[in-house]
C-alpha cells in the first residue's frame, strides 16, 4: 500500500478526486442505458408532416359567399401556401379534440398552441387528434387544412 506524507496535498485530494471521477463515469453509465432503453437515440430532427387539405362543402361557401356571411378567401389563401407554411412536430390530445400542439409557422421554432388558438394570422387550430392537427380561417368554421404526423416507423 501506499504511503504519502501527510502534509502532500495528494494525500488529501486525491481520493476525493477517485471518487468523483467514479461517480460521474457511474451517473453516465446511467444516463446512456436510460436514454437506450426510453427509445432516445442522437439529436432529435424535425420530422416531416403529411399535409392534407379539407376544403368546406362547395355549396355551402356558396350559400355563405351568396348571405355575404363568410368570404371564401381565407381559406384559399390558407390551402393555397400552407404546406410551406405549417409544420407539425407533436400533438397532445384528448378523445374530446381538445389539447395542444407544437406547430412551426414559417420556418421558424415550433411553439404550443392550444385548440381554438391563432396559429397565425387568419388561421386558428380548430381541433386535434391522435398525431393530427386540424386548422380552419376560424374557431368555428370548417376545418380547411389537416396537418398529420408521419407514420410511427417500427421499433
Amino acid at each position: 500500500m501506499l504511503h504519502f506524507p501527510p502534509s502532500s496535498w495528494i494525500a488529501r485530494w486525491l481520493p476525493a478526486l477517485t471518487t468523483l471521477v467514479i461517480w460521474a463515469l457511474a451517473a453516465a453509465v446511467v444516463a446512456y442505458w436510460v436514454l437506450q432503453f426510453a427509445g432516445v437515440s442522437g439529436p432529435p430532427t424535425q420530422a416531416p408532416t403529411a399535409l392534407r387539405l379539407t376544403l368546406a362543402e362547395p355549396a355551402q361557401n356558396h350559400l355563405q359567399r351568396a348571405l355575404g356571411t363568410v368570404s371564401a378567401a381565407p381559406e384559399l389563401a390558407l390551402a393555397a401556401d400552407a404546406g410551406a407554411r405549417f409544420v407539425l412536430s407533436g400533438v397532445v390530445a384528448s378523445s374530446s379534440g381538445r389539447g395542444s400542439a407544437l406547430i412551426a409557422v414559417d420556418g421558424q421554432a415550433p411553439k404550443a398552441f392550444k385548440a381554438g388558438q391563432a396559429v397565425a394570422e387568419g388561421v386558428v387550430l380548430h381541433s386535434l387528434a391522435p398525431r393530427q392537427a386540424r386548422l380552419s380561417a376560424t374557431a368555428r368554421g370548417p376545418v380547411t387544412l389537416t396537418l398529420d404526423m408521419p407514420p410511427l416507423s417500427p421499433p
